[in-house]
């Protein structure tokens, strides 16, 4: 079965095979060298003033964000499940919370976060997503940072990369706090969530807010090379093996450009098809595609050609399929994934199958005839 959900990604074999040696105890100096390599790689894929590792999912990494760089009033972009969840932690720890909503495929405008910003003096931080999975939206975040930070030099800017770390280039000149998570394009379990701190956020959090997602306690632990409380000793082990699998194989920037190469032929070939691609502006994470027979195509795509993609959430139910396009994946499993769309096409009546999307998707990948 090939595993085409945004998350969790397939782990990779040599992966796989460092996290399986015996367990480590996280207070050694043999641990320590491998967060202290770890962290080395980190300051390189974040290019932020610090970085911190968390044992928790991406939501961890979310929470503590808020509670560490929000003092009073969050504004939330919320167009998917989890922007709505950046204003659900805000309310559970008794911070305000002033919401821009829009439907799932429509990125937050600029002019609508200044606007906000300019009617709520009290806004001290913002959390957005930079590809909401939801429905496989990339927002203008940079932007968005930038003329916030125009208005306010001292907001925060948290930026949940959950979906974009390791899949594109991000500019983290206004943010104040990056985030990522293993299950994505890191290629690792769920379990091990990733924060990039800016100076700005560092002063912010000063002593630190909450007791496990406390800031402050794990930022002073690990430029120690270890950690405030039990580390997650065998998905730090595997992600220093993916940081240096993807460094041996080119390093980030080829990676980066890989998947955007990626992402325009599964784009390119599920048009071909007649597909609608859902987001207005999409991510190079996922193929989010909208259709009436989203559910069909998925049940035969794991069933007749083991191909298990992700369906949607909420209003968005048995309406799109998600496809991954991050990490390490070979041409020929991606190829496959689409030639299998073209052939549950078939299966369903929508049109004869004639090699469509496999054609398209190798000719942009392998760049034949340019």
């Amino acid at each position: 079965m090939l595993l085409f959900t945004p998350g969790p990604t397939p782990v990779p074999q040599n992966v796989r095979n460092a996290m399986s040696d015996e367990t480590m105890h996280h207070r050694t100096p043999e641990f320590e060298a491998i967060f202290e390599k770890t962290r080395t790689h980190l300051f390189k894929l974040f290019k932020t003033d610090e970085v911190v590792m968390l044992s928790s999912s991406g939501t961890g990494a979310m929470e503590a964000a808020v509670i560490n760089l929000c003092h009073n009033t969050l504004l939330s972009i919320n167009s998917g499940k989890f922007g709505e969840r950046f204003g659900k932690i805000a309310l559970a720890h008794g911070l305000k919370n002033v919401e821009i909503k829009n439907e799932w495929d429509t990125p937050a405008s600029v002019e609508d976060v200044v606007a906000a910003l300019q009617a709520n003096a009290d806004i001290d931080a913002i959390a957005i997503q930079i590809s909401e999975s939801a429905g496989g939206l990339r927002h203008s975040v940079e932007e968005i940072a930038a003329a916030a930070k125009e208005i306010n030099p001292k907001i925060m800017i948290i930026a949940d990369g959950i979906t974009a770390v390791g899949v594109e280039p991000i500019d983290v000149t206004n943010i104040d706090a990056l985030l990522a998570g293993s299950q994505k394009a890191l290629m690792l379990p769920p379990g091990l969530s990733l924060l990039g701190l800016s100076n700005a956020a560092i002063e912010k959090i000063g002593a630190g807010k909450g007791y496990y997602l406390n800031l402050a306690s794990e930022v002073k632990k690990q430029r120690q090379n270890t950690t405030a409380y039990t580390a997650a000793t065998t998905l730090t082990i595997g992600l220093l093996e993916v940081l240096e699998t993807i460094e041996a194989e080119g390093g980030i920037d080829a990676l980066y450009e890989r998947t955007a190469i990626r992402a325009e032929g599964v784009k390119a070939a599920l048009e071909a098809l007649g597909l609608h691609v859902y987001p207005t502006h999409p991510a190079k994470s996922m193929t989010t595609i909208d259709d009436e027979n989203a559910s069909e195509i998925r049940k035969l795509l794991k069933e007749e050609y083991g191909v298990n993609v992700a369906g949607g959430q909420d209003h968005l139910k048995g309406k799109i399929f998600r496809i991954n396009q991050m990490g390490l994946i070979h041409n020929y499993e991606m190829a496959w994934v689409v030639n299998a769309v073209e052939l549950a096409l078939d299966k369903l009546g929508r049109r004869t199958y004639d090699g469509t999307a496999n054609k398209i998707f190798n000719e942009i990948s392998f760049k034949i005839g340019k």
